[in-house]
């Protein structure tokens, strides 16, 4: 069974976090909340839940398990007053709340910040959205998908010879919460220093832009634009994806010295001076041959063999991983980078541990998603707002919670 709230560790077990958002974005930057100790406190519609509870192949949603690890997930229906009037409540004994409506949805529900600072003027809410709180396009509903590509980063992902292709996982959700935390963060070390709250303000096409390095002032002083490259970053090699008789593995050996070490590990010492390779811009302009000569010396080899001559010849090399490497992974293991988190649902489940490490305060994962909606309904309700079984019964039954 989980753990109690009162069980919880890490550096943030005196704040509380209620989240309203759904999908990712939003309870991305509630888990890391819960991953560090903080009391999450996540509310979904009665009888519907966050959709995020369904995702997956047939009859395997996963993915639910991360997200909405470690929290106490309850019902409510914001759509009532009633269940306005609960959340205020909850407000009152809060420090963060995490939302990821479209704008103006909870200024339509009474719940807009103005409103709910009333309640709690140390409260610091988290907005996330797609194009932000501000501007012509703010009202406008945004996934991620969209939020990339107005960011930049779809552009430039995929073969220059096809459309854009994707990351094959919610980079810009997981961008977006991982800013709302930190901005969640910076906001409590102010309202230490002064005890007041504020509100953040993340947009997914920001967050996107943000790690977009220097997209928008080469274009502006070069005129020069970025464009798709596959695999290969354009004028940097060798630094590539290289095929082995039993896996693929990156090899970066861009730097002079580095390329010079990794000539004399395929055997071709003299390679460092063939004057195709011999400087960076002529390893660049020539990367398509220089590739095609390591890829000839690594598809004779397997990853094991490969890996140990690079990492003699102190060559930058790794294996290109899926889940199934990971498992079993001697590194993986030593650090403990896959964690078994106790669920009613899935026992024995894997999950990836927590991000960063903290040496004197670190974080535990304490459960795997709750399986059943409204799970901790009757418990946060009873012990925050200190109703009675009857009471909560009784909203229970006119469909408020």
């Amino acid at each position: 069974m989980p753990e109690t709230s009162k069980e919880r560790s890490g550096p943030l077990t005196d704040l509380r976090v209620i989240e309203l958002g759904q999908l990712v974005a939003g309870p991305f930057c509630g888990q890391m909340f819960a991953d560090m100790g903080a009391d999450v406190i996540k509310v979904e519609p009665p009888a519907q839940g966050d959709p995020l509870r369904e995702w997956g192949r047939d009859g395997f949603p996963l993915w639910w398990s991360v997200c909405a690890r470690g929290k106490r997930c309850i019902t409510l229906n914001l759509r009532t007053e009633e269940g306005q009037g609960l959340l205020k409540q909850l407000v009152a004994e809060a420090d963060f709340l995490i939302e990821n409506f479209r704008p103006g949805t909870l200024e339509k529900w009474g719940l807009g910040y103005e409103e709910l600072k009333k309640v709690n003027p140390a409260l610091i809410m988290i907005r996330v959205s797609g194009y932000g709180q501000t501007g012509p396009y703010s009202s406008r509903p945004g996934y991620a998908s969209v939020g990339e590509a107005m960011g930049g980063v779809r552009y430039l992902m995929g073969e220059p010879d096809r459309k854009p292709s994707r990351a094959g996982i919610s980079l810009g959700d997981s961008l977006a919460g991982l800013f709302s935390a930190f901005g969640a963060l910076a906001a409590l070390h102010h309202r230490e220093k002064t005890g007041e709250g504020q509100m953040i303000d993340t947009s997914i096409y920001e967050s996107v832009l943000a790690f977009m390095e220097g997209l928008v002032p080469e274009y502006q002083f070069e005129g020069y634009t970025r464009e798709r490259s596959g695999s290969v970053l354009p004028s940097i090699a060798p630094s590539n994806i290289y095929d082995g008789s039993d896996g693929m593995v990156i090899i970066a050996a861009n730097q002079p010295t580095v390329f010079a070490r990794l000539c004399k590990a395929i055997g071709q010492p003299a390679l460092k001076d063939d004057p195709r390779f011999k400087t960076h811009a002529g390893r660049g302009e020539n990367m398509a041959e220089l590739d095609a000569i390591i890829n000839d010396w690594t598809s004779s080899r397997t990853i094991d063999e490969i890996e140990t001559a690079m990492v003699e010849a102190a060559v930058p090399v790794g294996k290109v991983f899926r889940a199934s490497d990971m498992l079993e992974y001697p590194h993986y293991k030593a650090r403990k980078s896959l964690v078994e988190v106790p669920s009613e649902r899935w026992p024995g489940i894997l999950q990836q541990n927590i991000v960063p490490r903290l040496t004197g305060t670190p974080g535990k994962i304490r459960w795997a998603g709750p399986d059943r909606l409204g799970q901790h309904t009757a418990d946060v309700l009873t012990e925050l707002l200190e109703l009675t079984p009857e009471q909560v019964e009784k909203l229970k039954q006119s469909g408020i919670v």
